[in-house]
């Protein structure tokens, strides 16, 4: 063998030795402990808090604070002695608070103490970074002024608040990165009040809000018109964030982004989840931040800069939403507990926990994600990496796709160029990926696709 030849296998050897050393870039997979969450959720804990919440007779916010038997205030306490009781059983895991504000408003004429009742359960190695989940606890009937009527709100949304204590209870002992909150919140009804209250106690102590999963009636399977469907949920999404400046819009409207709010790409996120860990059971992506004309807590979340979105049942029944309790025509008004379908709650109450504990044991989303191509045949992705993170990966989609179509892991860099991948053809993104499978939602390039909270949020909240 001559030495040319003998250089040449030796140069080769190296070569292939030096690959085979590389480490594969991370990939997220499927995680045994979300396929167990899948199944967790229990219908008689379920059943037993709307039982316990339906008893308090009426939960109107302008109710009696002080009575331990009906009213606000005795459910309030209730539900922070279920808090409490559920961190006794996981070794104080969990702190519970109650902020509060005081309003006055059309539907609060009188100064009125609206009051949250919070659980905490703080992460591990990224605890600013927070997880959110939210329910409303005040109810209502017909006249929305009327504070003393039975207001069992069953549905409306005891669902709602049944579903977090339970994912609590199920997420009490397992571990997370990110912060988890579970928050019952008050005076929805009267004006989004309980979501102004927790949205300004995040901003000011400095959570880092990557979602609020807020779930307003999420029990009924039955719809007025007739309809059942115990396999679907609802989860809107505004489609461009509520606080982007003139100049962030004029950006936006040339560029694209449109649908690539973080919100939207969070309920993205919920839709694979779903797709991976509940076959049984689909979500149906809604384009718009909440029902045609309609409201709820994530409002006050977006206004503050923070991503969120509406959970809500595939069909609602309007008999049994802000209805005296009453029979007229053969039709029975009211938000009664026989309408809860509790299997369907379960499987609501499943969706919830197994997003709150994939995106709190992946890394953060991904920031200063930017996009670059034009006048060529490459488009290049550049971010900054962020703690937890063993790789990344790229995705892109036609422009028109509902859902990310291509991914190409790139590895623990901080840039990847797509050859042959021309940026006027398709919308991108990256997502981080932990060394353990966990993968952060999608971020899309720019302002418009940032899970960051921005300076403009920042001043918006700060004159609130």
């Amino acid at each position: 063998m001559s030495r040319i030849t003998s250089l040449l296998l030796f140069a080769l050897l190296a070569t292939s030795t030096a690959a085979a050393a590389q480490p594969a870039p991370a990939m997220p997979h499927e995680q045994p402990a979300l396929h167990a969450l899948a199944h967790a959720p229990s219908e008689v804990e379920l059943r037993a808090t709307i039982t316990k919440l339906v008893g308090f007779g009426t939960r109107h916010t302008l109710s009696d604070t002080t009575s331990d038997t009906r009213g606000i205030g005795a459910a309030r306490r209730w539900v922070k002695s279920r808090f409490e009781a559920i961190s006794r059983d996981c070794g104080g895991c969990i702190e519970v608070i109650t902020p509060s504000q005081t309003f006055t408003g059309k539907r609060a004429p009188k100064p009125t103490e609206v009051m949250d009742v919070v659980a905490i359960k703080r992460g591990k190695r990224d605890p600013n970074r927070v997880i959110v989940m939210t329910g409303h606890l005040d109810s209502r009937v017909t006249d929305v002024m009327n504070a003393t009527s039975d207001a069992p709100g069953a549905n409306d949304d005891a669902s709602g608040v049944a579903a977090l204590i339970e994912a609590a209870r199920l997420l009490s002992k397992q571990d997370n990165d990110a912060t988890l909150v579970f928050a019952a919140l008050s005076g929805e009804e009267q004006g989004l009040y309980g979501g102004k209250v927790l949205a300004d106690y995040a901003v000011a102590h400095g959570w880092q809000v990557e979602a609020q999963l807020n779930n307003d009636i999420v029990g009924n399977s039955q719809g007025q018109n007739g309809v059942i469907d115990n396999t679907h949920v609802r989860v809107f999404s505004e489609g461009t964030k509520s606080n982007e400046t003139a100049a962030e819009a004029d950006y936006r409207r040339y560029h694209g982004g449109e649908v690539d709010s973080p919100s939207r790409n969070l309920a993205r996120y919920i839709d694979r989840l779903a797709d991976s860990y509940l076959p049984d059971f689909q979500v149906r992506m809604v384009y718009r931040t909440d029902r045609y004309g309609r409201g709820g807590d994530q409002v006050p979340f977006l206004e503050a800069g923070y991503p969120a979105v509406r959970v809500t049942e595939a069909h609602e029944n309007y008999t049994r939403q802000h209805q005296d309790l009453r029979s007229e025509g053969g039709v029975r008004y009211g938000d009664t507990i026989d309408g809860i379908d509790f299997r369907y709650l379960a499987r609501v109450t499943a969706l919830n926990a197994i997003t709150m504990a994939a995106l709190s044991r992946a890394p953060a989303p991904p920031t200063g994600v930017d996009s670059k191509g034009a006048l060529a045949t490459d488009t290049t992705l550049s971010w900054r990496k962020v703690p937890g993170a063993a790789g990344y990966r790229v995705h892109w989609r036609d422009t028109t796709a509902a859902q990310w179509q291509h991914q190409r892991a790139v590895g623990d860099v901080d840039h990847a160029v797509l050859q042959d991948v021309v940026i006027d053809d398709w919308f991108f993104g990256v997502s981080s990926v932990s060394a353990d499978g966990y993968e952060s939602p999608v971020v899309f390039p720019g302002y418009a696709g940032s899970f960051e909270r921005s300076p403009a949020a920042a001043s918006s909240s700060a004159g609130r």
